[in-house]
């Protein structure tokens, strides 16, 4: 069984986050899919990330990774199947495509396969206007033009 939630009172108190919530309605009408291939994925660092993939008898030009805005997409088709008659296939061996959807700014910095272990890492590279920074607080003087309010609406007071 399948609960839906409502994050409409979410979005009243919130600006910017029209793209997490369509994210999270997107993920709750999805069907559950395939576990295959299993992956991890781990943070290596503050903003370093790395997904490792198992893809136990696919070589580099079986996979093809594609890195789109805010989305990461490992697909793998084998060239030629084996044509002999298996007793038992315990050992997964067909095409694949997982997706990844990804925050914003993060940028796939290399990709490498050894023993079987498909390994991308990423990095979150926030450009420098949205790091964080200090605002400086300036002191107001009083204006002329403020004084002078202040003197007739005293002025109206009195009469």
């Amino acid at each position: 069984m399948r609960t839906t939630f409502d994050f409409s009172s979410l979005s009243r108190s919130s600006v910017g986050f029209e793209r997490l919530f369509d994210l999270l309605e997107a993920a709750g009408r999805m069907a559950p899919n395939d576990n295959w291939p299993p992956y991890d994925i781990m943070r290596v660092g503050d903003n370093q990330y790395r997904i490792a993939i198992s893809v136990a008898g696919f070589t580099p030009d079986d996979i093809t990774i594609t890195h789109e805005q805010q989305l990461l997409v490992v697909s793998g088709e084998k060239a030629g199947e084996d044509t002999g008659e298996y007793l038992h296939r315990g050992i997964a061996a067909g095409n694949f495509e997982r997706r990844f959807h990804l925050a914003d700014h993060m940028v796939v910095t290399g990709a490498n396969l050894a023993s079987g272990l498909l390994r991308i890492d990423l990095v979150r590279e926030l450009p420098e206007q949205m790091k964080p920074r200090r605002i400086e607080i300036k002191q107001a003087e009083a204006s002329p033009a403020g004084d002078r309010q202040k003197q007739i609406e005293g002025e109206q007071h009195a009469a």
